[in-house]
């Protein structure tokens, strides 16, 4: 069965088809942030969703983490921010982002991964950003 629903990263636009594609099953294109593992720090990237054209999402779409450092990661809402430092200050953030009108073309979120004092320096692939809607062809 074909998936329909998509995500991706590196500045996406609003409204448009544009970024590159995070969701593969492969894994080849992770979604990527690095922190310093010296210090707490805070990142935001900006992430989109879309359907494949000729599909939309039928009601909501909930955008969600899971896995075990799942909790280190939140999602946020966009209100055009301009860059990530504004979408970290401004955005509403929480474990499940819940996002209507998701179409053929890009639907704009955030997402913040948080680090802490001391944490030893890994590359973790133990959390999945998830994607879930009704997928429908459009009419």
């Amino acid at each position: 069965m074909a998936r329909h629903l998509h995500l991706y990263m590196n500045n996406p636009t609003a409204g448009d088809t544009d970024g590159t594609e995070i969701s593969s099953s492969d894994d080849t294109l992770p979604l990527s942030v690095t922190l310093d593992a010296n210090k707490a720090e805070t990142k935001a990237v900006k992430c989109a969703v879309r359907c494949d054209t000729g599909y939309e999402v039928e009601g909501d779409t909930s955008i969600y983490f899971e896995g075990a450092n799942a909790a280190k990661w939140q999602v946020g809402t966009d209100e055009d921010y301009a860059d990530a430092a504004t979408a970290l200050t401004m955005a509403q953030w929480g474990s499940t982002l819940i996002l209507s009108g998701v179409a053929a073309t890009n639907s704009i979120f955030w997402v913040k991964v948080s680090s802490t004092v001391g944490e030893d320096p890994q590359n973790d692939r133990t959390v999945d950003l998830i994607a879930e809607g009704l997928v429908v062809a459009t009419e």
